[in-house]
């Protein structure tokens, strides 16, 4: 029995020991090794060992991270206050630079996120963030990435998500809007009646050659006439014999 107890010390060090010694590593993880402080490097995915009490192990994730980045009061070039959020998709692609060079990259991610939001939608007037939003997502996108990239971070997009406007502005806008279309409408309605001036041109051109056609155009309108059941018919007078008369007189 005095034997046993000694044994089973042992065999429970040396199963500690294991343990601490295998580490497993997911796909999308990297195991960045530090031995006694000093950078090793990364390793995995898959099993792996490592000096117990040595080594110490820092996990990282290298799948893509979706963050939002909260509403920021914003004044546009043009002086008009809005309140702009945004969505940012980023990813570790050096484990290692994640590790060492910043304390929380997730955190310094989204900290330059906020700043650059504002700094860049400050620079822009208002029709330019509501018209011409995939360039501000590109330029924002590039301007991340350059200071994230020294982290081992790489941003793939930015999302403008919502613009909110006062409501002042949102009635000037819509008053704006309103006018444009009574401008469009009244620029429609004339340029139909000036292709309807040019087709009665023409046509007075062959009545005029013709005379018998502003007959038939007479009995025409009767026709349109009879057809909405009316109760009063207007027959018109030939012309040819008002012509005839008209000729007797002189």
């Amino acid at each position: 029995m005095e034997n046993i107890i000694p044994i089973a010390i042992v065999a429970f060090i040396v199963l500690v020991i294991i343990v601490a010694a295998v580490k497993i590593v997911a796909e999308y993880e990297r195991g960045v090794i530090f031995r006694l402080g000093r950078l090793i490097g990364a390793k995995g995915p898959g099993l792996f060992l490592i000096i117990p009490f040595i080594d110490r192990m820092v996990k990282v994730d290298l799948r893509i991270v979706t963050m939002d980045v909260p509403a920021q009061d914003v004044i546009t070039k043009d002086n008009v206050t809005v309140r702009v959020n945004a969505v940012v998709y980023f990813r570790v692609v050096d484990p290692e630079a994640s590790v060492v060079k910043v304390l929380d990259h997730i955190r310094a991610t989204s900290q330059i996120s906020q700043t650059t939001l504002r700094n860049v939608l400050g620079q822009s007037e208002l029709d330019e963030l509501l018209a011409q939003r995939e360039k501000l997502n590109q330029t924002l996108q590039g301007i991340i990435d350059e200071h994230t990239d020294p982290w081992g971070v790489k941003v793939s997009t930015v999302e403008i998500k919502d613009v909110e406007l006062p409501e002042t502005m949102r009635r000037s806008m819509a008053a704006q809007a309103e006018a444009e279309r009574e401008r469009r409408a009244k620029i429609i309605h004339a340029d139909g009646e000036f292709q309807a001036s040019e087709k009665l041109a023409q046509a007075a051109v062959i009545i005029a050659k013709e005379p018998v056609t502003l007959q038939l155009r007479y009995l025409q309108t009767l026709t349109e006439i009879a057809t909405e059941r009316n109760s009063t018919l207007i027959f018109p007078i030939p012309i040819d014999l008002i012509n005839m008369f008209m000729k007797r007189n002189k």
